[in-house]
């Protein structure tokens, strides 16, 4: 070992203990975690880790679309540095390198050094390094020479800057690493100022991309700057609700909330109305529109008081053009018939539209009852597999001593108690078809690995055979879970997880849905249709309805009109006839059946030729309908709260409770 080696081992077992040293506070805290969590030995000269290249196209597929954003933030990085002797690593939030420029002619050497394509540099791994530590810490840095913790890593000089998703969680590292620099750390200042540029630009290109359909809102402490090269970059939807941001303006948010300890109660920024951080409101956008000067754009932050520059970027479909409105998309029939009028499950379905003959698994997400399967059975309907067969296996429901027989198949006499004739079994019974595999995060481990094979080979094998049999399977899986809590706490595998979500498809709760009136005319019809009976709702039911949250989401809702026509005297299902649990949620409608139709056309788009009176006639139903309780209101008309403030000033209505919400 070389005396160089032995000197920095003794500095780190001497930090370890508790003693000063003459590193910054970062890297002291990285080693002392390198020992005492990481459980790393100060002696241990480690081979870098690189992944096979099956891991790597695991990791690189899960972040895709943020790949290709980041990739020209790459290059131009690497255009200011080359000649310098860098290379450059984007590594995703687990420390594997999934992008890298270098100079080919070294390969040799950064391979050796770890400085390549799949290289794991997560500080548990690693130990302190530019990556590792900024996935720790989140702060970028710099880690020089014998900085790092790995004695193996001495020769290099390594600079990372974190990079963030639109909801303020790590997304990448951007790093540059050298092989050999000069003596003083602060040699490597300026190349942490360019890293930190590129990741700020690269985390803006991919908020812009993500939520180019929204409003976008780019804020500078100058007018000078407000139009050139704004810090604070979020996205803000129709209803005033931050979508997104970059993380100059998460710090920006999170430094005006602390200074008001009362307003910090743990709720994400992300979902928070604008005009809780700036003297701003939705119906204020237009005046921040660039055609204005940036001296007249101005807006303060509304805890502080600081004054900001602003400028405004309409969603492209209210921006006047001359050229002609792109149609519509034109969807499948059997996805076309999952929604009238929704804009999220639209555009579920668009985005499942483009999905339905590709070769990639799909995993749908949402909460138990949103229509998961009936999301899968459409797609399978509108794929060039709809001929063959759609397998449904709810992986909850079967027991696990039973499970795996099920989906592989057995061969005769393969265990005690087997069928005489053996059994086909799930996978092999969707051979040219669809596999669907509900509650995927119920699925035992031990059965995860063999899915697994199945997904990566195409190809399974029945317990008591010892060949394969070669099965053509689309596999969707579905989940209420969050199924990256449950990678991170060991219920389940990481690599089925990247395997099962080429494609992910969230579907929307019912209360989140404009289009519930369409859904309960649609079950109506169909139970009408079996018992001969038109049925329809009162006014007061179908407020009741509005009104109610529906956690069980659209199961609970055919259940409950199920009820309903099984109870109601005739035709007309009144308020009385819906179960109790609908019925005692909200205070019982006092509205004639006209003004509960009435406010049904308040939820969906506005009818041809109505006027504001018919407007402010229903809106004042509702209102009274619900005593003057505007978040009610706002619940049964799927908006937010401010929204309906808006519509009382517009239409001059004045609550009773002079301004209550309730």
């Amino acid at each position: 070992m070389k005396l160089e080696q032995a000197a920095h081992i003794d500095e780190l077992v001497r930090a370890a203990s508790g003693h000063a040293t003459r590193r910054d506070a970062i890297i002291e805290a990285s080693w002392r975690r390198c020992v005492n969590e990481h459980n790393l030995d100060p002696v241990v000269l480690r081979d870098p880790c690189i992944v096979t290249n099956a891991r790597l196209r695991e990791h690189q597929e899960a972040m895709d679309e943020f790949l290709h954003t980041a990739r020209f933030g790459v290059e131009t990085l690497y255009r200011e540095v080359a000649g310098l002797g860098y290379v450059l690593l984007l590594t995703d939030a687990k420390g594997i390198t999934v992008d890298f420029i270098g100079d080919p002619t070294f390969d040799s050497n950064l391979m050796r050094a770890g400085l390549y394509l799949g290289a794991d540099w997560n500080e548990p791994n690693a130990g302190t390094c530019a990556v590792g530590t900024c996935i720790a810490t989140g702060e970028a840095l710099v880690v020089h020479q014998s900085d790092h913790f790995d004695a193996t890593h001495i020769p290099l000089t390594c600079t990372a800057a974190p990079v963030f998703d639109p909801s303020g969680a790590l997304a990448a590292v951007l790093d540059i690493s050298a092989l050999h620099s000069p003596q003083p750390k602060e040699s490597q200042y300026l190349a942490l100022q360019f890293v930190k540029s590129v990741a700020h630009k690269i985390e803006t290109a991919h908020l812009l991309n993500r939520f180019r359909r929204e409003w976008i809102v780019k804020l500078a402490p100058s007018p000078e700057f407000a139009d050139v090269d704004p810090a604070y970059v979020l996205a803000v939807d129709g209803s005033g609700r931050i979508l997104g941001f970059n993380n100059r303006t998460r710090q920006l948010m999170m430094r005006e909330l602390e200074s008001r300890p009362a307003l910090a109660d743990g709720r994400p920024l992300a979902g928070r109305l604008l005009s809780e951080f700036f003297d701003l409101q939705v119906d204020d956008l237009p005046r921040l529109i660039p055609s204005r000067p940036a001296s007249q754009r101005m807006v303060r932050l509304a805890i502080s008081g600081t004054p900001l520059f602003a400028q405004a970027q309409q969603p492209p479909a209210r921006i006047a053009s001359p050229s002609p409105v792109a149609p519509a998309p034109v969807l499948p029939k059997p996805l076309e018939a999952l929604t009238r009028g929704d804009g999220a499950m639209l555009e579920v379905a668009a985005r499942a539209a483009k999905l339905v003959n590709t070769q990639m698994s799909l995993l749908i997400c949402g909460e138990t009852g949103t229509g998961k399967e009936h999301l899968a059975k459409a797609i399978h309907a509108a794929s060039g597999r709809a001929g063959k067969p759609f397998v449904p296996v709810n992986c909850a429901a079967l027991p696990e001593t039973l499970i795996e027989g099920e989906l592989f198949g057995y061969e005769p006499g393969a265990f005690t108690g087997a069928a005489a004739k053996g059994k086909r079994g799930l996978v092999m019974e969707a051979d040219g078809g669809t596999l669907f595999l509900d509650e995927i995060g119920d699925m035992p481990l031990t059965l995860q690995t063999r899915l697994l094979r199945v997904l990566a080979e195409r190809e399974v094998t029945p317990i008591g055979r010892t060949r394969p049999v070669p099965v053509n399977i689309r596999v969707i899986a579905a989940t209420h879970r969050d199924l990256i809590a449950e990678v991170k706490a060991g219920r389940f595998r990481e690599d089925l997880y990247f395997r099962l979500s080429g494609g992910v498809l969230t579907l929307p709760a019912l209360r989140q849905r404009a289009d519930l009136d369409w859904l309960v005319a649609r079950f109506l019809a169909e139970r009408g249709g079996v018992l001969r009976v038109p049925f329809e709702l009162s006014g007061e039911a179908r407020a009741a309805l509005h009104a109610y949250a529906w956690p069980g989401n659209i199961r609970e809702l055919a259940n409950a009109l199920d009820y309903a026509c099984a109870v109601a005297g005739d035709a007309v299902i009144a308020w009385d006839d819906l179960p109790d649990r609908i019925r005692h949620a909200a205070p019982v409608p006092l509205m004639s059946p006209d003004a509960a139709h009435a406010v049904a056309a308040l939820a969906g788009p506005a009818a041809p030729g109505g006027s504001g009176a018919d407007e402010r006639c229903a809106l004042l139903a509702l209102l009274a309908a619900q005593h003057w309780n505007v978040s009610a209101v706002a619940r049964a008309l799927a908006v937010d709260r401010t929204t309906i403030h808006r519509r009382m000033r517009r239409l001059g209505i004045t609550s009773p409770r002079h301004g209550s919400e309730g």
